[in-house]
């Protein structure tokens, strides 16, 4: 009986650890830099990553491995702009970029001509859903 409860207190112990694991690792590194490029009436109407609709029109975008429903500030670091994007799909698939942009997050950064810039991505908040 001893043991349970010791083996339970420890689990309770390691709770916090536990919860951690899926989004200490953002958590720590809340700050990238690298190149964003953005997608647009291509894709619009198709199903993201997430299960939602794909909708150029609204403020979202596309990383790797945040949680969906995050919210990140990107800027452009060309021009200085920023804007906040909810991730909702997954990519990019391009090797050396880390964000893919809706194309009304791009019109807000001024990247519609250049189509790829080097960009800053800041967790504002960290989503839960995988």
């Amino acid at each position: 009986m001893k043991s349970i409860v010791r083996s339970g207190s420890m689990v309770i112990a390691m709770l916090p650890f536990l919860l951690c694991v899926a989004g200490c690792a953002h958590s720590a590194r809340r700050l990238e830099k690298g190149n964003a490029c953005w997608y647009g009436a291509a894709y619009q109407g198709k199903k993201t990553a997430s299960g939602e609709l794909f909708n150029k029109d609204k403020l979202t975008a596309a990383h790797r491995t945040l949680p969906f429903d995050t919210i990140a500030r990107v800027t452009n670091l060309l021009n200085g702009r920023s804007v906040e994007v909810r991730i909702n799909d997954r990519g990019p698939l391009v090797k050396g970029r880390i964000v893919d942009l809706s194309e009304a997050a791009a019109r807000e950064l001024g990247m519609i001509r250049e189509g790829v810039v080097p960009v800053r991505v800041k967790i504002l908040r960290l989503g839960h859903r995988r």
